[in-house]
């Protein structure tokens, strides 16, 4: 019996962070993934995760976890297919490190992925995005901060892991204001900063503080901001902006839907997709395509663009109701 618990130390302190150059994101994403898996095992098998067996986690064991994510935690197709990803390149690695293991291992990466809906993406309107910049309370160090991360997240289209690990050297604010990030995929893209932007971030980073975090956003005690930090702020400030504006009561705003906005504005700005695809650091452009499907100017445009064909013109006369009675009998 082959014990799980060493192969997973190698996998996510030697494999994906040295040999994969995986990203911290990407690292945190993967570990949850497992830590959902093991924990599934442990309570199914009757022991305890550290005594489970690689032999254990074969494709019968991992189908009923995929089954357990979507009808008892309600996850959606993707987040189950991201579940598998992250699974099937921990199988694969301990393949390579155990051969005898090879036939698991292939059945394990024969489960296919789940068909998932192509759903419009959600975004704000220009409205709803001055609401919510206009919610924090710029009189407080909290509101100077909180105004600056969702600004910053918005303008600069982050993913909120890109956000909350920004460093602070990672901002110019001089001459040509600017913000430098290392994205997905450990790909740098380097992006110019509105002035209204520019600007919350200079205030911010006059109240900032003498801390040691080397990160631009800290908690109030001085440490980093994490995701779910980040998340708790933009949504007590969503419910504040919905008194103002109350079509945001309506909307489920993310950071990844203020993400999705800075696009939509970068599209209908410029008309051009492979700028937005370039501002938001998309490897392929196939993946930027879903805000051309999202964009209502796109379909006006070529409506007004149609020569609708000539048609004869008519009139409908309603049958006498004494015929039409007798026609249905």
């Amino acid at each position: 019996m082959t014990l799980i618990a060493p192969h997973v130390t190698a996998f996510l302190r030697e494999h994906l962070p040295t040999q994969r150059s995986a990203s911290q994101h990407t690292c945190e994403t993967y570990t949850y993934a497992l830590k959902l898996l093991f924990e599934y095992a442990s309570d199914r098998l009757k022991v305890t995760p550290s005594s489970l067996t690689m032999e254990q986690i074969d494709a019968a064991l991992i189908l009923g976890f995929l089954d357990y994510l979507e009808n008892d935690r309600g996850n959606s197709p993707s987040t189950r297919n991201a579940r598998l990803a992250a699974i099937k390149s921990f199988v694969r690695f301990t393949g390579n490190r155990q051969p005898a293991l090879l036939d698991q291992v292939h059945r394990v990466l024969a489960i296919p992925l789940k068909r998932t809906d192509n759903k419009l993406v959600g975004y704000l309107s220009i409205a709803e995005v001055q609401a919510l910049l206009n919610a924090p309370q710029l009189e407080t160090r909290t509101g100077v901060r909180d105004r600056a991360m969702i600004h910053l997240c918005y303008a600069a289209a982050l993913r909120v892991s890109e956000l909350v690990t920004l460093p602070h050297d990672a901002v110019t604010l001089h001459v040509e204001p600017a913000v430098r990030i290392i994205g997905k995929g450990r790909k740098e893209r380097c992006l110019p900063l509105w002035k209204q932007a520019a600007n919350d971030i200079r205030l911010w980073v006059k109240v900032r503080g003498d801390v040691t975090a080397v990160e631009l956003f800290v908690n109030a005690r001085g440490g980093p901001m994490t995701r779910a930090g980040f998340e708790y702020v933009l949504r007590k400030h969503v419910e504040s902006a919905a008194r103002i504006c109350p079509s945001l009561s309506q909307r489920s705003v993310t950071p990844h839907v203020l993400r999705h906005t800075c696009a939509m504005t970068i599209l209908q700005a410029t008309g051009d997709l492979r700028k937005v695809s370039l501002w938001l650091g998309h490897a392929d452009m196939k993946t930027t395509q879903v805000y051309l499907q999202a964009d209502p100017t796109e379909k006006l445009d070529a409506i007004e663009s149609v020569i609708p064909p000539s048609l004869r013109r008519g009139r409908f006369r309603a049958p006498d109701k004494l015929i039409a009675s007798l026609i249905g009998r």
